[in-house]
């Protein structure tokens, strides 16, 4: 009679708030489809707290009623729709509960996954985390109904979640009719079978969230209905539900326990919060204002944002440029036949200990949406691409670090010390952004659109005589896979040695200050995050004819040269050239490829000092600094640059008025 009560109670709730969501659910074409309802519990609180207090705390009873509730309402509005021929009531409504705003954020509602304790069974439980596991999407029975032999009472039973969903057989009839029925005979009425989707998944806690010394727990989370497939391994979720726990799986001489499982009621996939919602339209505004302001003196502005990367470590503007470049990327390209030419640039930086090759990986991974660090030594070749497991019986696939890292960045620390034929699995994720796989029956290809940022140290001194792959005893074939590769070498220069100690010391003494966010000194992370999100977003640069021109030269001239570095000017750099200068014109907020851009794209793959360098200007990567007037710096790369590709005498016109809009830039500085 309560449930009777409170069931009205709910349907008025709905029919008061969620009137339009219950309309377009009648409207919806196909009748036999699950259909979720979203509802926020703070409204909930604010209309009906009593109820609001029912749901929180019992809501294996209350959430079945709201469902039915929102049936009964979906057919109280259908009344008023008969004019419609395409409106039906449909029979399968499901009532998501959205905790977001209300006191159930609390951290005794939404506890991390290793507090998770038996005080949380049977309530609404809130946890955040990301899936390593994805399982199959099965097929379970939902309820049989049986019928008593001696009074004909039909009633239905339930699956069991404890005992793997198997359904009981009956005890004794459940009828309430005058006479008590103690029979226990019972036959099963088979036409009308109903059947669920379900699929469990595995979700771990974030390793960024976890105290010193703490190893992630994880926690099975079985999803239901329209919740199958709404996520994939590596997606970071919050999972609303009801924590309750089954009986492990009965193995000989092993001690039968039970384990904590979740019953999701509501999965919220978070990679979408970080990368699009994120940005809101006055940081557009901020962004536009920005480049309005540096119009005249464009890499100038550049420079501000760039110096945003890596703000404790000083100096480096080539590795910090190569980080920007790399994280944003290029355009992928689709040609007729369907071949794809990655988007995404990969960066190797090779370096002496304490030249911060780790800071620029950690950084790298804070700025990415998606992100996964390992290192070298503890990675195997599973480890990186996928695992093949058993799980109960049969074979399933969990996700590595390049599946993991999946549209987002995989940072491989100390690269060199990997094993080579776990080196050898990286190839075809780098280039072919694929990873096949053929284990324990399991065919398949998951797809890897990952960028790969590896660091690594020379192996001994770095000879810069010999050719890269001997320095790093990495293969050609890898390395051509490289975008950018940057040699750091610590040369002990007195005067850098002595402006660094300063600078590091003052990073020490203004750790205090809160500085306010001025986009005209150094980015702050978090806008920094969003302007990178918001330019590959938005931009899809294109090659002007001039920039065409330069990149083609260069790269016939450097195939020309290439005796000692063939592993390194295969076509592959042409591509790189062009992701490159695509990157670039993306950081300078454009959405056409200039001179500038290839000029930059060939400046970048110059300092790698892989290749025969042809501008001997840009030095050791490690000593390069931040330039007063970046403007007029740029003009004499490029005009050593052009003059290197005989390119003067076309672009003469314009490098006169370059010179005259160098002068333009001093008196403007």
């Amino acid at each position: 009679m309560e449930g009777n009560v409170h069931s009205k109670e709910l349907a008025a709730y709905l029919l008061k708030h969620h009137s339009e969501q219950l309309r377009s659910i009648i409207l919806a074409a196909d009748p036999r489809l699950h259909y979720s309802l979203c509802v926020d519990f703070a409204e909930i609180m604010d209309d009906n707290p009593a109820l609001s207090q029912f749901i929180f705390a019992k809501p294996t009873e209350y959430l079945p009623l709201f469902d039915e509730a929102a049936v009964w309402a979906q057919k109280v509005i259908l009344a008023d729709l008969k004019q419609c021929e395409n409106a039906s009531a449909k029979d399968n409504i499901h009532v998501r509960i959205n905790i977001s705003g209300s006191p159930l954020e609390c951290p005794e509602t939404f506890p991390s996954i290793g507090r998770v304790r038996v005080k949380h069974r049977g309530i609404l439980l809130t946890i955040k985390g990301t899936v390593i596991r994805s399982g199959a999407v099965k097929m379970i029975e939902g309820e049989r109904i049986y019928e008593c032999r001696r009074c004909k009472h039909r009633f239905k039973v339930y699956p069991e979640v404890e005992t793997r969903n198997s359904i009981p057989k009956p005890i004794f009839c459940p009828s309430q009719r005058y006479q008590i029925c103690e029979s226990t005979s019972f036959q099963l009425v088979e036409d009308n079978k109903i059947c669920h989707d379900y699929q469990e998944i595995k979700i771990q806690e974030s390793t960024q969230l976890l105290g010193v010394g703490a190893i992630p727990r994880s926690v099975p989370v079985i999803l239901k209905d329209d919740l199958v497939d709404m996520v994939n391994a590596g997606d970071d979720v919050i999972v609303t539900g009801i924590l309750t726990a089954k009986w492990s799986t009965d193995l000989k001489d092993v001690r039968c326990d039970l384990d904590p499982v979740l019953i999701a009621n509501r999965v919220r996939r978070m990679n979408e919060l970080k990368s699009e919602i994120d940005i809101p339209d006055d940081a557009v505004l901020k962004f536009k204002q920005f480049w309005t302001e540096f119009k005249d003196i464009p890499l100038k502005g550049r420079n501000a944002v760039l110096q945003g990367i890596c703000p404790q470590v000083f100096g480096l503007f080539t590795v910090k440029l190569a980080v920007a470049l790399t994280l944003i990327g290029g355009v992928q390209h689709v040609d007729a036949s369907g071949t794809k030419v990655r988007g995404e640039s990969h960066l190797l930086l090779v370096g002496d200990p304490g030249t911060g090759k780790s800071q620029f990986l950690k950084f790298a991974a804070k700025l990415s949406n998606r992100s996964v660090i390992t290192t070298g030594l503890g990675s195997t070749s599973a480890g990186l691409t996928v695992t093949a497991v058993k799980d109960g019986g049969e074979w399933m696939l969990e996700a590595g670090a390049l599946v993991l890292a999946d549209g987002g960045l995989c940072c491989i620390d100390e690269f060199d010390s990997m094993r080579e034929h776990d080196r050898a699995t990286i190839h075809e994720a780098m280039e072919q952004q694929t990873i096949s796989v053929a284990k324990a029956g399991l065919v398949t290809t998951l797809s890897t659109r990952t960028i790969v940022f590896g660091a690594t140290n020379p192996k001994g001194h770095y000879d810069p005589e010999q050719p890269l792959s001997v320095n790093t005893t990495l293969s050609g074939p890898l390395l051509s896979r490289f975008d950018i590769v940057l040699v750091l070498l610590d040369t002990k220069n007195p005067d850098w040695d002595a402006v660094v100690s300063s600078h590091i010391l003052a990073e020490a003494e203004t750790k205090n200050h809160n500085c306010e966010e001025d986009l005209g000194a150094i980015w702050p992370l978090p806008m920094l995050r969003r302007y990178i999100q918001f330019v590959k977003k938005y931009f899809r640069p294109v090659l002007t004819k001039e920039a065409e021109k330069v990149i083609s030269s260069y790269y016939q001239l450097q195939r020309r040269s290439a005796t000692q570095n063939a592993a390194r000017t295969t076509v592959r750099m042409l591509e790189s050239l062009i992701r490159l200068a695509q990157a670039h014109a993306r950081l300078m907020f454009r959405n056409e490829v200039t001179r500038l851009d290839a000029i930059t794209a060939i400046l970048c793959i110059e300092s790698s000092m892989t290749t025969s360098a042809i501008v001997d200007s840009m030095g050791n990567a490690l000593h390069s600094n931040f330039a007063e007037n970046p403007d007029q710096e740029y003009a004499k790369q490029e005009r050593l640059i052009l003059g290197s590709l005989s390119l003067l005498d076309e672009f003469s016109e314009v490098i006169s008025s370059g010179d005259q809009y160098a002068d333009k830039v001093q008196s403007v500085s």
